[in-house]
């Protein structure tokens, strides 16, 4: 039996997609300032199910503060994609798009279920030719991907609730496969390294601030 679930099953009555419906833009500076120091998709793990309310409940403020990091890359990435599939790119690379966008939009809608009321708002973005030329939409999203599994190992071994750190642990290793993907479709190593290094907060947040994207 498969252990992914499409998010209709796990969010049932529609509140974790019509709050995320509802969402109101923040600047940028209050998007870094909340993301840095403030506190059919699918989902994947049958264990997830059910266990929002717990996992909330489980955080510390550190612990949120982490998942709110973690959401403010999944936003940036969730609408990247959700772009990107809109340009309709042709084959293996279309594919690609299509699976990923499922994935990131299933992990905001995750993360948002587990903060509730503590999550932060989405920014707005925009991405330019990065999401409608496929060369340079294939080099962003390897930069992308490579970017969220730096981020994700640099803050695991902060979280003290194990609950989050089984959430968190859930999204890691899909967005090691998703850098690894991309890597294969650009023919480049999809596993360059036998170690992957970590990126602290601040290091992610210079990155994520340099490439622009981030609009209001």
């Amino acid at each position: 039996m498969s252990d992914l679930f499409v998010l209709e099953e796990l969010d049932v009555d529609g509140a974790i997609r019509e709050t995320a419906e509802k969402v109101d833009p923040h600047t940028r500076s209050a998007f870094l300032r909340k993301a840095g120091f403030g506190v059919g998709a699918l989902v994947g793990g049958g264990a997830f199910l059910g266990a929002l309310p717990s996992i909330a409940g489980a955080a510390t403020s550190g612990d949120v503060a982490i998942l709110n990091f973690a959401l403010t890359l999944e936003y940036l990435e969730s609408s990247f994609y959700a772009e990107a599939v809109s340009s309709k790119f042709p084959g293996k690379i279309g594919r690609f798009a299509s699976i990923v966008s499922g994935h990131e939009n299933a992990h905001v809608g995750f993360l948002k279920g587990a903060l509730g009321s503590a999550a932060v708002k989405e920014p707005t973005f925009a991405f330019g030719a990065t999401t409608t030329d496929m060369a340079k939409f294939q080099a962003t999203s390897q930069v992308l991907e490579d970017t969220g599994v730096e981020a994700y190992l640099g803050q695991v071994g902060n979280i003290s609730s194990k609950k989050i750190l089984a959430a968190a642990g859930s999204i890691l290793p899909i967005e090691a496969r998703h850098a690894a993907w991309i890597r294969t479709l650009n023919g480049v190593l999809g596993a360059p390294a036998a170690f992957q290094v970590a990126k602290t907060k601040a290091q992610i947040l210079a990155a994520v601030t340099a490439t622009g994207f981030i609009v209001s």
